[in-house]
């Protein structure tokens, strides 16, 4: 069984970055497309971004296009989403996960931003 575990989260400031990583059991980022995921409060859990199987491809929610990056290094078995110009509205638990949802789902890890 996948196992994926996320980490990264924490409190910033609008404006501020962070890089949250997502740590898999197992090659199942050179099996499967990828995707980082967020459920903010009160609302759904959404994708954010995806990449595909060997990284060459990938693909933005508009909400984050342009301030997000979407990455994986195959040999650390790792996939990272780099989040620049945070807004308040991108405060969520953010997960990560295949594309479309195959595994179960980790605890996530928190993002807040705020002043």
């Amino acid at each position: 069984q996948v196992q994926l575990v996320e980490s990264g989260g924490g409190l910033v400031q609008p404006g501020g970055s962070l890089r949250l990583s997502c740590a898999a059991s197992g090659s199942i980022f050179s099996r499967f497309a990828m995707g980082w995921y967020r459920q903010g409060p009160g609302n759904q859990r959404e994708l954010v971004a995806r990449i595909s199987q060997i990284g060459s491809i990938t693909n933005y929610a508009d909400f984050v296009k342009g301030r997000f990056t979407i990455s994986m290094d195959n040999a650390k078995n790792t996939m990272y989403l780099q989040m620049n110009s945070l807004k308040p509205e991108d405060t969520a638990v953010y997960y990560c996960n295949t594309f479309p949802v195959l595994a179960n789902w980790g605890v996530g890890t928190l993002v807040t931003v705020s002043s």
